[in-house]
């Protein structure tokens, strides 16, 4: 069976408490955007010599890491506690979704997976007991359940759909060939409640979005790296009417009235992709 993860932007996203636990509350609004992993899962065979009863192989984007750590891998074993009953699998994970980017790729995977066995198996989960599990992987992940523009609280597993259509508007998306680390990002974050509300915000036309909808990442990681920070200049000078970093970066998007038809151009050496939902 083979299930296709997307990806997501944040329209808005505000730091705006540490919490005891360490983690912090965040406000902000997800939306849904078709860039595309590609997820598949085949049986193992009863003889075949591995110690582990979930394999993954990547391919297209490498990825660092011990495979039994990929949230895929940790989703698997995350039902198998509660449904013994799951047999082994080999997983394929083709990457299409830029990783450290703030774009949700590895969240994605984990929830589309939870999603997966849920149908495959017949496990009879709800999406409230789904978005339980997935909110265990990791604070993007339970959005990935729902897939369709949510306001998020909590550690971003408090989703509430909104009546949010950008069905309209180009979405040109850049990420530069500049990694940031989430961990580095949210220690230079000052929590802090916005003065507007992201909720309210992208419920107004998005020609009145710019200095009210705000990233609070953008300015420690534009210190750590201009050249994140001048692409989203460059996507305002290219005629976008709002632009920001996704997540804690590095990707950005902007959104056209009238498709960028030079973006690959503008960014020759930097993952770019327009699309109209």
């Amino acid at each position: 069976m083979i299930t296709f993860p997307i990806a997501k932007i944040n329209l808005g996203l505000n730091v705006v408490e540490r919490r005891p636990d360490g983690y912090h509350n965040l406000q902000t609004v997800f939306y849904p955007v078709p860039i595309m992993d590609a997820l598949e899962v085949q049986p193992m065979a009863d003889g075949f010599p591995s110690n582990v009863d979930c394999d993954i192989k990547v391919s297209n984007i490498h990825i660092e890491g011990d495979e039994q750590r990929n949230l895929v891998v940790r989703a698997y074993q995350l039902l198998k506690q509660d449904f013994p009953t799951l047999p082994r699998l080999h997983t394929h994970l083709w990457k299409g979704i830029p990783t450290q980017a703030g774009m949700g790729g590895g969240s994605s995977d984990g929830a589309f997976m939870i999603s997966l066995l849920n149908e495959l198996f017949e496990l009879h989960l709800s999406d409230e007991q789904m978005i339980g599990y997935a909110a265990r992987l990791g604070a993007d992940c339970a959005f990935f359940i729902l897939n369709r523009p949510c306001y998020a609280e909590g550690i971003g597993e408090q989703l509430h759909p909104i009546a949010l259509d950008l069905s309209k508007w180009y979405i040109g998306i850049v990420r530069p060939d500049i990694p940031v680390s989430t961990k580095e990002a949210f220690s230079l974050i000052r929590p802090h409640y916005p003065a507007h509300c992201c909720r309210e915000v992208v419920m107004q036309p998005v020609e009145q979005w710019r200095g009210l909808l705000t990233n609070d990442f953008e300015e420690s990681v534009f210190a750590l790296h201009p050249e994140i920070g001048a692409v989203k200049d460059k996507l305002y000078e290219m005629g976008a009417t709002y632009a920001a970093m996704s997540g804690s970066g590095s990707a950005l998007f902007g959104l056209f009235r009238e498709e960028p038809a030079a973006l690959q151009q503008t960014f020759p050496d930097m993952f770019t992709s327009v699309f109209i939902l």
